[in-house]
């Protein structure tokens, strides 16, 4: 089974796109994890370690897909 981890921040942008990533991958065959950054800032430099260098973005077995434009890791590091 794949992994896959979705890093956001709340912003509309990322509200959306985890309603997208919800609806279209199958959690049958992907383990999803959903990560606010918001709210769980202790997971921002994991977030960035493993190349997360915008929110939203979907990390699927090590590969790192940003979503559309949100907030960039600087902008999140501020709150």
């Amino acid at each position: 089974m794949s992994k896959a981890v979705y890093y956001h921040a709340g912003c509309p942008i990322c509200v959306e796109g985890e309603r997208f990533v919800l609806e279209f991958l199958d959690q049958a065959k992907v383990e999803l994890e959903i990560v606010h950054l918001g709210t769980d800032r202790n997971r921002i430099a994991e977030a960035e370690q493993v190349g997360v260098k915008s929110v939203p973005a979907l990390v699927i077995d090590g590969g790192v897909y940003h979503i559309n434009f949100g907030a960039s890791m600087e902008e999140v590091k501020k709150g």
